[in-house]
């Protein structure tokens, strides 16, 4: 079953599939779902080195079958997924002050207020990635890589002789939105491979909501492209 993993520990365990987490008692070989789903249980049988053939049955009937492959996480692939959450906090942190310039400098009262509501999604996100860490006995570094593309549009947007600031705003929070679309796209796949569906799931909620600001820029680009006509004193054509 794709996106559906099984973890164990000891005596009890949990299988999760996607927002949903069903936990389970480990009795011999079969595992025994709890409440709500009491009743459910996956009787497994070894079929190879480190792979089980499962059979999923409710009441005893069989409804369902599945194999079940243990993902040994390496000391590199927990290294490499600690390194891309850590990179994504540090993005976040930063494009967390590059919302505050832009919401200091946009004056259009209804750009103001989605910029305000993208920062309040960018602290959860941030919160996210933090707690990932935590969970991984992480604290976030102080060399990070891949922020560099998101620190170059901080200083053009801190920039006070900076012109159309509206138009040329906007364009930086669509590049920036792209770069953090981007890094939780292979955060995600990279903690799905090291068995981290609590990773994975979090990125998966940031990118939702990176790519639902990015529309909404896409939707206002008329709207930029007047304020920076009238930002620079330029007469539009009315047709």
């Amino acid at each position: 079953m794709t996106g559906v993993h099984k973890r164990i520990q000891g005596t009890s365990g949990e299988t999760i599939a996607g927002p949903v987490r069903m936990p389970f008692d480990v009795v011999g070989n079969e595992l025994h779902y709890r409440a709500p789903f009491v009743g459910l249980v996956d009787v497994l049988e070894p079929a190879g080195e480190s792979e089980w053939a499962g059979r999923a049955t409710w009441f005893g009937r069989e409804f369902g079958q599945f194999r079940l492959r243990r993902i040994a996480v390496t000391a590199e692939l927990e290294n490499l997924l600690v390194k891309h959450i850590d990179e994504a906090y540090a993005m976040e942190q930063t494009v967390l002050r590059l919302l505050d310039s832009m919401i200091s400098t946009t004056e259009d009262p209804a750009i103001k207020d989605q910029l305000r509501e993208h920062r309040l999604e960018t602290e959860k996100q941030s919160d996210r990635m933090l707690r990932r860490l935590e969970a991984h006995g992480a604290s976030p570094s102080k060399v990070r890589e891949g922020v560099g593309m998101v620190q170059a549009l901080m200083k053009t947007v801190l920039d006070a002789t900076r012109s159309e600031k509206a138009g040329r705003n906007a364009r930086d929070g669509y590049a920036t939105e792209h770069l953090e679309i981007a890094a939780y796209e292979l955060l995600a796949r990279i903690a799905e491979r090291a068995g981290d569906e609590e990773t994975a799931q979090a990125a998966r909620e940031s990118l939702a909501e990176e790519v639902a600001m990015a529309k909404k820029i896409e939707a206002n680009w008329d709207r930029f492209a007047e304020l920076s006509l009238l930002e620079a004193g330029v007469a539009s054509k009315v047709s």
